[in-house]
Formats: C-alpha cells, sequence, structure tokens
C-alpha cells in the first residue's frame, strides 16, 4: 500500500521554522554573537526557496528548452561564483577558470545522465533536468573551492620548495604535481565521507524527498545511487579541470612561477 503524500502548510513551515530558535539560544549562551548571521540565513533561506519554487513551478508547466536552458545558465553562474567567493587565495583569471571547471564539469555529467542513464524525453524536461544539475552543481562547487583553497595554500607556503625545484632545472609540472594532487585529494574528501556512510548514517535528500512522496523504497535507493555517482564524478571532474588551469594561471609557457600573481582576500 503507498503512503499518502502529506502536504505541508505555511502554518506548519512557520513552526518548524521556529526551531532555528535553538541555534539562536546556543548563540547567546556561548556567546558566539552569530545572532544575525542566523536570522539572516534563516530569512534568505525562506525567501530564496519560496522564489524558486515559484519559478519552477511555471518551468514545470511550460517546458520550453530555451527556458529551462536559460535558468540551468543562471544556476551555473551563480555556483561559479560561490565556489570563487569561497576561496581566500586568488589570481587573475580565477573567476573564468572557475566558472569554466564548474560548467564544463557538472553540464557534461547532467548530460549524460539525461541522455543516456535516466533516458529522458524529452531530454530537457524540467523535472529531471533541473534538480539533477542542481545536486551535481551543489557538490561541484564545493569540491572545487575546497581544491582552489587547498591549492592557492600549498603555493602561497610552499614557494620556496616550488622555486627550488624550478631552480634545479625541474619542470613547472614536476613543481605542482604535489601541490595539485593535494588539492583534488581535499576536494574529493566531502564526496567520498558521504558516499561511505549513505544508507548507513545518513538517507540523503532525495531520497528521503522520494520516501516521502511514497516512492518504493527500492526505486529511491536506484535514483539514490546514480545521483551519487554522478556527484562523485562531476565533483572529481570540476576539480581537476580547475586545478589545472590554476596550474596553468600560475606558471608561464617558460616554467616560471608567478608567485606574485597570488594574492590572499
Amino acid at each position: 500500500m503507498q503512503a499518502e503524500y502529506i502536504q505541508l502548510s505555511y502554518l506548519q513551515m512557520g513552526l518548524a521554522s521556529a526551531l532555528i530558535l535553538a541555534n539562536g539560544l546556543i548563540s547567546l549562551f556561548l556567546g558566539l554573537k552569530l545572532g544575525r548571521s542566523i536570522i539572516w540565513a534563516s530569512i534568505r533561506t525562506i525567501v530564496q526557496l519560496l522564489l524558486v519554487g515559484l519559478v519552477l513551478r511555471q518551468v514545470f508547466q511550460v517546458r520550453n528548452v530555451y527556458l529551462v536552458l536559460a535558468l540551468m545558465g543562471v544556476m551555473t553562474v551563480l555556483a561559479g561564483f560561490a565556489a570563487v567567493r569561497r576561496t581566500e587565495h586568488r589570481y587573475p583569471g580565477i573567476w573564468l577558470n572557475t566558472f569554466l571547471s564548474v560548467w564544463a564539469s557538472s553540464w557534461v555529467i547532467t548530460l549524460l545522465a539525461l541522455v543516456a542513464i535516466v533516458r529522458v524525453d524529452p531530454w530537457y524536461l524540467p523535472q529531471y533536468a533541473i534538480p539533477l544539475l542542481g545536486m551535481v552543481l551543489g557538490n561541484s562547487l564545493t569540491g572545487v573551492s575546497l581544491g582552489l583553497e587547498r591549492l592557492g595554500d600549498e603555493m602561497s607556503r610552499g614557494r620556496d620548495k616550488i622555486e627550488m625545484i624550478l631552480a634545479l632545472g625541474g619542470s613547472s609540472w614536476e613543481a605542482a604535481n604535489r601541490p595539485i594532487a593535494n588539492a583534488v585529494r581535499t576536494g574529493m574528501i566531502p564526496t567520498f565521507n558521504a558516499m561511505a556512510v549513505v544508507g548507513i548514517v545518513s538517507l540523503p535528500g532525495m531520497m528521503t524527498g522520494q520516501l516521502l512522496a511514497g516512492v518504493e523504497p527500492v526505486d529511491a535507493v536506484k535514483y539514490q545511487v546514480v545521483i551519487m555517482f554522478l556527484i562523485a564524478a562531476g565533483t572529481g571532474i570540476g576539480i581537476v579541470l580547475a586545478a589545472l588551469l590554476t596550474y596553468r594561471s600560475m606558471f608561464s609557457s617558460k616554467h616560471q612561477f608567478r608567485y606574485d600573481t597570488l594574492r590572499s582576500r
């Protein structure tokens, strides 16, 4: 027997929103001075999600490929912007490099999922295209920002070692491959940690939503497995692209380290 879907009212949303007061009390009790941040974050959550809900309702009804692509484009630009905003070390070209990394990795993986794995017809069906891209983007931007931050930190702290390798005749790749490897590893850690405990410690958002909507548990699991692997692939590709583009920007064709272009925010 399929469970009945329970539609939430705005009153029920308000009751759930009141739970955020617990965070405010913790901040007040420990003197964290996070009250204003908690209030602002809560307001942004409500407003942003309500606006997205209204937009998606219209997009789902229209099912226009250009409208779907436009919305996906906006999502991608904002994801690239958010990824850079989270980094401390920056260099000229980081905005373009990050956007290209996030865009290429997330769109390729999402298109592969829509066309070859889930086989949505038409492929731009917004009920599938937008949520799939959103989940891949959200995790990719986190991985890319962590990877870029680690890479920038290692290049800044390890300047002497990098320049020593170059001075001894090493190539720019020999000088940078260890920081790049560490950056990619750092960016992938959250995804691998999530994969290690999924289903045992935590039930992911998509699977939980499907279960609440009455979908058969096994069907929900199938979708979640696909999503986890899409996220892992998209995150990995995004981090590698971002790291390689950063490497290309930080070293000249003559194997010179452009340390002077690296700035801390």
